[in-house]
This record gives structure tokens, sequence and C-alpha cells, in this order.
């Protein structure tokens, strides 16, 4: 069990607990076994009175409106950006160390953006902002097998087209993409609902999330280029993306191409890939295995295949990658900065 008695253990608050993400977050709790001594389920009013089950006891699920901050230590945001921006400020000014799933703060100067197996080194201290900031489901797994390539042999370019899932857009996206397949099945002509896909998602592809900015790409497309950078710790890193929302539940997948600084050895780079922390890579023996959202396998790891160095070109190479959103693009991500936290005595002089 991950409730203890131990008052070096956190109090946990998960600010959107009812939603698809704030579900994983418990799952891993309990999977990964983090200990903590309180545990603190918050929503919005319409969830408050909820119950939900933690470790085999039952939460009930508190309003955010009434919720005091100084009861957590570790404060788990993933209700939204809006909701975000107005309580995170609070809750850090409570001294509670906020873990933010949405875009908020990922750019702030003095808020780290953080994946572990990447750039962990910029947590060795509290921040600032006492926010540390989750990057964008597309942004991790790409950051992650882009900076052993960058170390071995620097990177000039970088263009990904992202096949995000419906679960990017939660419990409601997801209900909006079998209800709408189940009425296209049965009538083709019939107007499918279009409240979180516009156009509709059902037997289509929609190359647009996010807003649509002045330059023409979209925000999901503009924070993949930020947060790498940022991440990266390389300003000027170019890349560019095109991401397009696909009927597919869970698990988005990536198409990259990457031009080094230098020509690149398949056989090395394969090598260099597999031997990453949770990464799996199919083609590693058979080059025509790859993974799949469906059936990719580990949901924890970053799952690559179809790595083809250019014939023409030996500085450029193709990477086809499949991650759980849910999970390595967001809850996990989250799950492994608190846990690095906690290992390095991040919250003494936090833990109250």
């Amino acid at each position: 069990m991950t409730l203890v008695t131990d008052p070096a253990a956190p109090r946990i608050a998960i600010v959107g607990a009812t939603g698809v993400v704030g579900n994983t977050l418990i799952e891993l709790i309990e999977e990964r076994g983090l200990h903590y001594r309180e545990m603190h389920l918050v929503a919005s009013a319409r969830s408050a009175g909820r119950e939900l089950m933690v470790d085999g006891r039952p939460y009930a699920v508190q309003d955010l409106e009434d919720f005091d901050f100084g009861r957590a230590d570790i404060a788990f945001f993933s209700a939204g950006t809006p909701v975000s921006t107005e309580w995170v400020p609070v809750a850090a000014a409570k001294g509670t160390l906020v873990i933010d799933n949405t875009n908020a703060f990922r750019m702030d100067p003095d808020t780290p953006l953080v994946v572990p197996q990447v750039n962990a080194h910029v947590l060795e201290r509290r921040p600032l902002s006492g926010i540390v900031a989750n990057p964008n489901c597309s942004t991790i797994p790409l950051v992650r097998v882009l900076q052993p390539v960058e170390h071995r042999w620097g990177i000039r370019q970088v263009v990904a087209s992202t096949y995000q899932a419906a679960s990017g857009q939660g419990h409601h996206g997801i209900e909006e993409l079998l209800e709408g397949t189940e009425l296209a099945l049965r009538d083709p002509d019939a107007e499918l609902p279009a409240e979180r896909f516009k156009p509709p998602l059902a037997f289509n592809v929609v190359p647009s999330i996010d807003r649509l900015l002045d330059t023409g790409f979209t925000l999901e497309e503009q924070k993949m280029l930020q947060e790498s950078r940022k991440i990266l710790d390389r300003p000027h890193l170019d890349l560019t993306a095109t991401c397009v929302r696909v009927p597919v539940v869970n698990s988005h997948s990536e198409a990259v191409w990457v031009e080094a600084g230098a020509p690149v050895d398949r056989k090395e780079l394969v090598g260099l890939l597999a031997a990453l922390p949770e990464v799996t890579v199919h083609d590693a023996e058979n080059p025509a295995a790859f993974p799949t959202p469906l059936r990719a396998g580990h949901p924890d790891h970053v799952h690559v295949g179809r790595i083809r160095v250019s014939p023409d070109n030996p500085r450029g190479f193709w990477l086809w990658l499949v991650s759980d959103n849910l999970r390595v693009g967001a809850a996990l991500n989250a799950i492994q900065v608190a846990e690095h936290v906690l290992r390095h005595g991040f919250m003494a002089g936090g833990t109250r």
C-alpha cells in the first residue's frame, strides 16, 4: 500500500482527478507505489462529492473552489489551461510544489519544463515559481529520442508529423469518437457529433489541433517547437511540425525526419535508441517490424520503428514513434518528476 504514516512522505493533491489524465495519475500512483501520507482528489463543483478509489480506499472528490492547498505538499494539475492559469499560482503561494500538465507555465523562465530522462538536471533545486511544467504529449517522446542523436551527431533539422488520438481531448473526446463511429456505421449520411473535434473525427483525419495562429501554424505545432528547444537547451533548433488528429482512441504516433550534422550509421542509431531507458526499438532485428497504437506493447515505453537512413542523404533518417499519450505523454512524466523530486530531497523544507 502507498498510504503511509511516515511524516516525510508528501501530502498529494490531484486537481482534475475525475478526468482521464487524473484517473491515469491515480493508476500510476498505485502501480508505482508512490508513498503519500494524505491524498486529496480535487475537481470542479459539478464533480464534487463523487467517490474515487485509491489503493482500495474511497475518497470523496473535493471542490476546487473550497480546497486549501496548504494541505498539500505536491499538487498535480490536469484540469486544463484556464484552471491552471487561475489556481496554480494560488497553490504555489501556499508553498505547494505544483506539477502542471497544461500549457499555462511551460515557457515561463522561472518554471522548468522537464522530461526526467532528458533534463532532470534542471531540478537541482526548487523552482523559483514553485512550479514544474509537464510538456506536451507529442513533445515528450520526441525529445527523448532526439537528445542522444544531438549528442552523437548533432541535429540540423527536424520535421515531425503527428497522428494524435482522441484521448488527447479527455473522456469527452473518446466518447465523441465512439459515438460518431457508431452513428456513421449505421448511417453514412448522419450528422456526426463535432463538439470536441471539428470537423468530426469518426472515419476522418483532421490536420488542425488547438487554435490557429497568425503564422498559419496551430498552437499545438508551436508547442512542439518551443518546448523541444527549451527541454533540449537548443534555442535555435530547426524543428517544424504538422499535428493531425486521427480516429484512434488512445496513443499518439509520430513520423519524424531528422537531418543530423554528420552521416548516420543505421546500426549505430538502432543501438543508441535501444539503449535508452523505457524505449523499445521494434525493428532492431527485423526491419519489417513496427509499433502501432493498437498493439505497441509496454504502455510506459516510447516505441520506435521504421528506422530508415536515406540512401540519398546519409545525414538524414526517419523514425516512427508510438507512445501512450495518457501515460508517457502526461501522467507518467508527471509521476516521474515527483519521484525525482522526492528521491533528491526536493521537499526538504517544503513538506509541512
